[in-house]
């Protein structure tokens, strides 16, 4: 794939640069993570929601933090003894600790998780500030007085 060069767009923009570097990274092989899978829907206008298959960990060995627009789920599984003199003779259950994060936009907040039936529920929230939501900027006629000032200037 081809890198992309957005040097020339740092000259005329101001406060882009994560968006940039994050459209450069897209560009780049993933380390193929593909462990646990999950899904992210829109559950409403302004909410999302993060679904991940965690089967086989509990409450306690899976950590949210959410810090500068970076949302990081991890799980470490702790070490299972089945009992003395057992043996395993597969594993198709796995049971690796991962650490997956999600970019998130300005103004989007976790608003709690929820774990049910091997699934990890992220919600999350946009909030938009009132000083940053479009307003109406209500017109307004002119006074008569700016009018003879014109009137007085032009004769």
């Amino acid at each position: 794939m081809r890198h992309v060069d957005f040097s020339p767009l740092y000259r005329s923009t101001v406060g882009f640069d994560r968006l940039f570097t994050m459209l450069d990274s897209l560009g780049q092989p993933e380390t193929a993570q593909t462990y646990p899978p999950y899904n992210i829907e829109r559950t409403g206008e302004n909410a999302y929601r993060i679904s991940m298959a965690v089967a086989g960990f509990s409450e306690d060995e899976i950590s949210i933090e959410a810090h500068r627009n970076v949302l990081t789920v991890k799980g470490e599984r702790k070490e299972e003894n089945d009992g003395e003199g057992s043996e395993l003779l597969y594993r198709g259950i796995a049971s690796r600790s991962f650490e997956r994060r999600f970019q998130m936009a300005d103004h989007v907040e976790v608003e709690g998780a929820t774990l049910k039936n091997g699934l990890l529920f992220v919600d999350l929230t946009r909030n938009i500030p009132e000083e940053l939501k479009p307003r109406k900027i209500a017109i307004t006629q002119s006074s008569d007085k700016a009018k003879q000032i014109e009137a007085k200037a032009a004769a």
